[in-house]
């Protein structure tokens, strides 16, 4: 089997995996993503040509070893490395292999990249327009065979709730700035000294208190409540955490069982993926698939490998 590099581009972060054999060796991350290219391009340059040399360094390979540098996310953005425009939904991975680029950059590394598309619906309507770089890969390397006619939620800065059709093509999907809500909220407001992001569980009976108060208040009051809860009720650290993060998903939850299948497949970090099954299995009827933290971390490359394959394995 051939041996790639994988390069997953976010906004923030960029991380960089050897490939050998189908399997994730070793991933590098750097906290520099598209956002950082905006002032200087060099920069992203320089961490992806790093992370590549390290990795050949570390499992005595050369640029002969390797394939193709597979690249999808913001990656292929304005900001990124290789600007690709975004495909339209209905996509699936016959569509992504179709409409990938690729390219040589030799000032990052001889072997060739293939940039990988995003996908966006709903081209002609703001209220149902909405677009995606890197999800789509994610996606991909996650599903499971059987697992089709869905909805994929993927947490992160900005988290997809996706629908997917019994072909396992893209047909439809929002985005829901999740991560970054929480980051600015709890870094940039008064709620900064009463929500502490170290916690690495959650309450899950002030996580359903915090959700039940913003469907019932709004998220504007609700969101003061965990201001409330900390000085006025003495929550403790993980109480007024959970709670408040049962405030952000709210809105989340709610448009993740509008939608009319029965199915729902969570990925992301594990914190946001345990609390969002716990308050879909309170409010659904839905059949909740958690996908473990390992396929989570694993599924960005599989997904990137899997669609650059495609053809030679299917003709």
């Amino acid at each position: 089997m051939a041996n790639y590099i994988t390069v997953d581009g976010g906004t923030t972060n960029t991380r960089v995996s050897l490939v050998m054999d189908g399997k994730v060796c070793d991933t590098i991350k750097y906290n520099v993503g598209a956002k950082v290219g905006i002032d200087n391009a060099d920069c992203l340059k320089n961490a992806v040509k790093e992370g590549i040399l390290k990795l050949l360094d570390k499992f005595g390979l050369t640029v002969f070893d390797i394939e193709r540098v597979l690249a999808g996310g913001m990656i292929t953005s304005e900001h990124g490395l290789c600007n690709v425009p975004h495909i339209e939904a209905p996509a699936g991975i016959s569509e992504l292999k179709r409409n990938v680029k690729e390219v040589v950059l030799p000032e990052i590394c001889d072997v060739p990249f293939v940039f990988i598309p995003g996908v966006k619906v709903g081209c002609d309507n703001l209220d149902t327009a909405d677009m995606m770089r890197g999800e789509e890969a994610e996606l991909v390397g996650m599903m499971k065979d059987g697992v089709s006619d869905c909805v994929y939620v993927m947490p992160g800065s900005h988290s997809k709730i996706v629908t997917v059709d019994a072909f396992g093509r893209i047909v439809d999907f929002k985005t829901m700035m999740t991560g970054e809500m929480i980051a600015a909220l709890s870094g940039g407001t008064i709620l900064k000294s009463s929500v502490d992001l170290g916690c690495d569980t959650v309450d899950e009976e002030y996580l359903v208190k915090g959700f039940d108060s913003c469907r019932q208040n709004g998220i504007n009051n609700a969101l003061f409540k965990v201001r409330v809860l900390n000085n006025m009720f003495g929550g403790t650290k993980l109480q007024v955490y959970s709670f408040f993060l049962g405030v952000i998903l709210a809105e989340e939850i709610v448009e993740i069982e509008k939608q009319s299948v029965n199915a729902v497949v969570i990925g992301g970090r594990e914190q946001i993926k345990r609390a969002t099954a716990i308050l879909l299995k309170r409010c659904s009827q839905k059949n909740i698939i958690e996908v473990s933290a390992e396929d989570v971390d694993m599924a960005p490359s599989r997904g990137m490998v899997k669609i650059y394959e495609y053809e030679v394995k299917n003709g």
